[in-house]
């Protein structure tokens, strides 16, 4: 009966230990913006001072009209 137990509980661990690390993972690569997105190329951009706020502004707008 002892053995039972201990097989169940170490296959308990393990399940846990992979929905954490898939929940982790999932969690990561969904919340990360692509880098490629023109609207965080703006951000980046307009954060390194190569355009000032109304630059900034004019293109963030144009990119938020529906074509």
């Amino acid at each position: 009966m002892g053995r039972i137990v201990m097989v169940v509980f170490v296959i308990a661990v393990i399940a846990v230990v992979v929905i954490g690390i898939a929940l982790v993972v999932r969690g990561s690569t969904a919340s990360k913006p692509a880098l490629d997105d023109p609207r965080e190329i703006l951000k980046r951009r307009y954060a390194a001072g190569e355009i000032d706020e109304d630059e900034y502004l004019r293109r963030m707008s144009g990119l938020s009209q529906d074509w």
